[in-house]
């Protein structure tokens, strides 16, 4: 085993979650000690990825980044030399109540800061996901189409300006004390355990073929994909890193019609067809998206997206064999009473 990696203890916020679950399971299938923090109980999106035996070697706490003592910690008790933070309320959550998607957000992440600062001698690069959802399609350059690294963003959400304000601390802490650190910006993550979020229907949809009900795709248009295994071994490059001060990177990945998703589902899932409508609004986000940048953190996967659509339904198969797909908790709606 990689010396390095002995000595890694990763925490891993808002780890329930789905990029959470790919990379606990990324981490536990290297090996590597990790703690999932999170205030919820709920391991479904962990189950649906990993085997028991794999879950067992997982610590998990249950916590919220809104405690800064909390956090504190348990980067004590657990020895903790790498952090990944993706605790975040998203963008529907914090259009409902703002106040708390503030408190999430924001004073979350300023915790989380904080914490890493205060021991420095022994921390890794702080790992955070911001946003695609920090721009808004205005943003893209008039005369190339693409929203070109370092463009001023104008966030259309709340969402959107939790995490301009995320990236903004992150600079301030690497100027006032230090504190390296490394923001990633995804945009459509997908793959098992995609059941909530603005950007969420493309995996719905998947799991709706698999379960062989109707559904309708929340957006059109073009947008950039990337498959959350991906995600997850980018933010575990970006922390073993040995970038200084703060770097905010572009993900990469597919741009895709939506069209051409649901034909890719089709393919793969035949009996699908005529099952997936599409609503024709476009993201407010931009689809053409440099990403060079992220090229400082060195090689990271990038899964072409009718390989990584082929896995999730593999995903979802398995768990519809052993009777553990369920609708509702995939992000599709309850099925009134009496309904086919």
């Amino acid at each position: 085993m990689n010396h390095r990696k002995v000595e890694e203890r990763f925490l891993v916020t808002g780890a329930l979650g789905c990029i959470g679950a790919w990379t606990v399971r990324a981490l536990v299938r290297e090996g590597v000690p990790v703690v999932a923090f999170d205030l919820g109980r709920n391991h479904r999106r962990l189950d649906q990825i990993m085997t028991r035996e794999e879950l067992a070697e997982v610590t998990f706490l249950v916590g919220d980044i809104t405690d800064l003592t909390a956090i504190e910690v348990a980067l004590d008790e657990h020895r903790i030399t790498n952090v990944v933070h993706l605790a975040a309320l998203q963008v529907p959550f914090c259009r409902a109540d703002p106040p708390l998607g503030a408190l999430v957000n924001v004073v979350g992440t300023v915790n989380v800061f904080e914490a890493v600062k205060r021991r420095l001698d022994r921390m890794a690069p702080l790992v955070y996901t911001s946003s695609m959802g920090a721009y808004s399609a205005a943003d893209v350059n008039p005369v190339t189409g693409r929203l070109h690294e370092g463009g001023e963003a104008h966030p259309t959400t709340h969402y959107g300006v939790y995490k301009v304000a995320n990236e903004g601390t992150a600079r301030i802490y690497a100027l006032d004390d230090g504190l390296s650190s490394i923001g990633l910006r995804p945009m459509t993550v997908y793959g098992a355990g995609r059941d909530q979020g603005m950007t969420s229907s493309p995996t719905v949809a998947i799991a709706a073929a698999v379960l062989g009900l109707p559904f309708t795709i929340t957006f059109g248009g073009r947008t950039l994909f990337q498959y959350a295994e991906d995600v997850a071994g980018t933010l575990m490059a970006a922390s073993r890193s040995s970038l200084d001060g703060a770097h905010v990177f572009n993900l990469g990945g597919h741009p895709v019609d939506i069209s051409t998703w649901v034909e890719a589902i089709e393919a793969i899932v035949p009996d699908a067809a005529g099952l997936l409508t599409i609503t024709p609004t476009e993201l407010p986000f931009p689809s053409e998206i440099d990403h060079a940048g992220l090229a400082a953190i060195g090689p990271v996967p990038v899964t072409p997206f009718l390989d990584g659509i082929h896995a999730t339904v593999e995903i979802f198969r398995g768990l519809a064999a052993e009777g553990r797909l369920v609708g509702t908790e995939q992000g599709l709606a309850a099925t009134p009473a009496g309904s086919a």
